[in-house]
């Protein structure tokens, strides 16, 4: 017992000197159940929405109000036009688009049914099963508000539902789950072992000791980052094609975009992966530390991104943080690329968000990596 005692006396002793290690047991698990236990919600609500009023009469803006009293559906945009409508659910700026037919007040005072087409984004299913739902719900309550009335006043005609609430579901209209999550899982894949390896890169030449022979040579910093990026970023290349392969074969996903086009963008999530893997290596001063700072990386990933729980749901604060994370902007290239087939030119913003990222990475890990032995 003694000689135990000695050794957990030791264990303790040498955990209390690792204080960033110990300050990571204790206070990331009790952060992270904080920060997701808030952010995390699947009862979606403030979808943004677009809507095509071509009435403009007051039938049509009461069925809107109904829209959004229910506090499921946010009018965001105002169309003129439906091609309007399809580019803002192309680029994923709205969720959901409302097209009110011309003649839907004059339907409505003849007794006839007035035909409401609601277009819904079903790429995340989560957040369409919600948008379909309600809207037909609040379909058949706006139609009991008026139909008393018509029964009343009926003469044995037959009496039709006022409104007609016809759903088109966009991009997934099946809701095959594994068209919605073989993309994400893609991404979250290449986050995990591109941050995993990078993480302990530097830090693995330090522990071995040969980080002194890469100090001696003229290399400068920038050049070591580069020669620890450039090599996996072929090792992603493989594995985004072995998933590919995979997922067509046995999930029978579509692949509606340009091949070309999601290699081309992959490479820049691939090097923005790699480029936060070498700043934790910066940052760690072992491989213990590398591995939990790659964990603490990994959930806010997953669960902030849009990959399990549509962000749409967060409360704006942690779906702002979301776009800090790098797997938020890959998974709407990816979802957009393979189940809308949209182009880059409705990409600009995602691309941005991922060179920024990059750029601010890099630049924090060359500054911080100093070519001396610490």
């Amino acid at each position: 017992m003694n000689r135990i005692k000695a050794l957990l006396k030791k264990e303790f002793i040498q955990m209390m000197r690792d204080k960033l290690t110990f300050a990571m047991m204790v206070g990331l698990p009790i952060i992270q159940l904080m920060v997701f236990g808030f952010a995390i919600n699947t009862d979606v609500k403030h979808l943004p929405t677009i809507v095509f009023d071509q009435s403009l009469q007051q039938e049509g803006r009461d069925l809107l109000s109904s829209f959004t009293a229910s506090e499921y559906f946010d009018v965001k945009y105002i169309a003129n036009s439906y091609r309007e409508v399809n580019d803002h659910i192309q680029q994923g700026k709205a969720k959901v688009g409302i097209i009110i037919p011309p003649d839907m007040t004059a339907n409505i005072k003849h007794g006839r049914s007035a035909s409401v087409q609601v277009i819904v984004d079903a790429s995340d299913s989560m957040a369409a099963s919600s948008a379909i739902s309600t809207a037909q719900l609040i379909g058949q309550i706006k139609s009991q508000e008026i139909l008393f009335s018509r029964i009343q006043g009926n003469t044995g005609q037959k009496v039709e539902l006022p409104y007609d609430i016809r759903i088109r579901p966009w991009y997934n209209p099946d809701f095959v789950s594994a068209f919605y999550m073989v993309p994400g899982i893609l991404g979250v894949v290449l986050t995990m072992t591109m941050v995993m390896i990078t993480s302990m890169a530097i830090v693995r030449e330090r522990e071995r000791g040969t980080l002194e022979q890469l100090i001696v040579t003229p290399m400068k910093s920038h050049e070591l980052m580069l020669g620890k990026i450039i090599p996996y970023i072929f090792v992603g290349y493989i594995q985004v094609t072995l998933a590919l392969i995979v997922g067509i074969l046995v999930f029978d996903l579509p692949i509606r975009g340009s091949l070309l086009l999601l290699y081309g963008l992959t490479s820049i999530y691939i090097i923005a992966s790699l480029a936060l893997g070498i700043l934790i290596s910066t940052i760690a001063r072992t491989q213990m530390q590398a591995m939990q700072m790659s964990f603490f990386v990994f959930l806010p990933s997953i669960l902030l991104s849009g990959f399990m729980f549509p962000r749409e749901a967060m409360p704006k604060f942690f779906w702002a943080l979301g776009h800090i994370i790098p797997l938020t902007f890959y998974l709407e290239i990816l979802r957009g690329i393979v189940l809308k087939g949209i182009g880059i030119q409705f990409l600009w913003s995602q691309i941005f968000g991922l060179c920024v990222f990059i750029f601010v990475a890099l630049t924090i890990s060359i500054m911080k990596f100093q070519k001396k032995i610490a």
